[in-house]
């Protein structure tokens, strides 16, 4: 790509965390759609389920399962953990830590055990992703820039006062927003994944603060932007086996060592037909989450009221739909899936902040689906079922915490899935410029740094 294209491309990857003199003159409802950002609802499920918590807009709301009670978050920092829409919540592979990261460029680390935050990162950009290393000594999120950046916590004390954490920069996508952040089960790679259909493996290094310099591989074959990872766990591949979700309808499965696509799976036929729907650009997928005591992939589709289960046959290497879980009567369509190492249980969550014309600001749903025991790992044998609200570990109590309320008008979480599909095609699908406005906005843009 010659140098002003490629000078062009990089200055509207990055336009979304700059507002630049054109602003002004765009319509009122134009401007409002800019400035009202959608956050979809997140969830998130410590490995052994001692707890679940749900991100929507700026609240993060946590539910401890083993003593059966709502979480009070500790924060010495003062009111509330964040100020803006949370867009990465996500505990640690041994479930000490948890992070939450968004909008208002603040990162919060955890201690699951007391829900005090030991340590605050003050990040330059909007955060979009975030992900902790095995070992528990890291924290790495991604920024819209494209830029991971990564934090050392070693030997976090929790009697002692918070830490303000300086992050240093890990590797980078170049400008193009980074969209899930995941660490290989072996702990050796980071995977990253990007809005310009890129997937990349990096070896990630023993001295993390000094970055990651060796890329392992390049998974390429999304022909939209990549929305979400997930890795299955095998005997034979302690890294494991990658498997990736996009706007392109397919979920796709990876060897991350050689970067090869072992199989692809359209999801967006099967997706319409379930929703009874043909309304182009429906079935993105928006989340994808392992069942760590099968192999069974549960996939969030947009416009899709349920869940979709994929089989993975570890043996030939190839993904095929199972079944999809519709969940009946209910205007249901997931925006976050969470599981957990045990339990045989999936945690789905709808729900947006932001969501104009609503009285209530930020809204979610919790659902559950059992029937994903060891006691029955052939994909075959099992049977999910959705959980009504007075079997979910936790009942009302858990409902309430993590809603908010009991209950919220069905009509409403559609309005709101339709708003998150919106957001997200409005940020992850490219922008078509005509020259004049594309050279307007190299002329106003106002990232350049300032001269001294």
């Amino acid at each position: 790509m010659e140098g002003a294209q490629m000078e062009d491309f990089r200055i509207e990857e990055c336009e979304n965390d700059n507002n630049t003199h054109e602003d002004s003159q765009m319509g009122e409802s134009e401007q409002n759609n800019k400035h009202m950002e959608v956050a979809p609802a997140l969830i998130s499920v410590h490995p052994t389920r001692n707890s679940v918590a749900v991100s929507v807009g700026s609240d993060l709301r946590v539910f401890n399962l083993l003593e059966d009670c709502a979480v009070i978050l500790v924060d010495e920092a003062g009111g509330a953990s964040h100020s803006d829409s949370i867009r990465g919540i996500k505990y640690g592979a041994n479930g000490k830590l948890f992070v939450s990261a968004g909008d208002d460029k603040l990162v919060k680390v955890w201690s699951t055990e007391s829900w005090r935050c030991i340590a605050t990162v003050c990040s330059e950009k909007r955060v979009s992703a975030v992900a902790i290393s095995n070992d528990g000594l890291h924290v790495c999120f991604a920024d819209k820039f494209g830029v991971v950046w990564v934090v050392d916590l070693p030997g976090v004390d929790e009697t002692q006062a918070p830490l303000n954490k300086k992050a240093v920069p890990l590797l980078a996508h170049y400008c193009s927003i980074i969209t899930s952040l995941e660490f290989s089960p072996d702990g050796h790679f980071i995977v990253s994944a990007d809005r310009d259909f890129k997937i990349r493996v990096t070896v990630f290094p023993k001295k993390p603060l000094d970055g990651a310099h060796e890329v392992q591989s390049f998974c390429l074959g999304h022909t939209e932007f990549v929305s979400c990872l997930a890795f299955i766990c095998t005997p034979d591949s302690p890294q494991g086996i990658l498997v990736s979700g996009g706007g392109d309808s397919t979920v796709r499965m990876w060897d991350i060592i050689s970067g090869s696509l072992l199989d692809t799976c359209a999801v967006g036929a099967k997706a319409q037909f379930e929703s009874d729907t043909t309304e182009g650009n429906c079935s993105t997928v928006t989340d994808i989450c392992t069942i760590p005591a099968c192999t069974l992939i549960a996939v969030a589709i947009q416009s899709l009221r349920g869940i979709m289960l994929l089989s993975c046959d570890l043996s030939s290497r190839t993904l095929s739909v199972m079944k999809v879980v519709s969940i009946i009567g209910e205007n249901f369509v997931p925006t976050s899936l969470g599981s957990s190492i045990s339990g045989g249980l999936l945690w789905m969550v709808t729900g947006a902040s932001k969501l104009r014309g609503s009285d209530v600001s930020s809204l979610s749903r919790v659902k559950v689906i059992s029937g994903f025991e060891k006691s029955s790992p052939n994909a075959s044998e099992q049977e999910p079922a959705v959980l009504v609200d007075s079997e979910i570990p936790g009942g009302a109590k858990l409902l309430e915490k993590l809603q908010g309320s009991i209950s919220v008008d069905e009509k409403v979480f559609l309005a709101a899935a339709d708003a998150v599909k919106t957001a997200m095609c409005n940020l992850l699908i490219k922008k078509q410029y005509s020259d004049e406005k594309r050279e307007f906005r190299k002329r106003t843009r106002n990232d350049r740094k300032s001269k001294h």
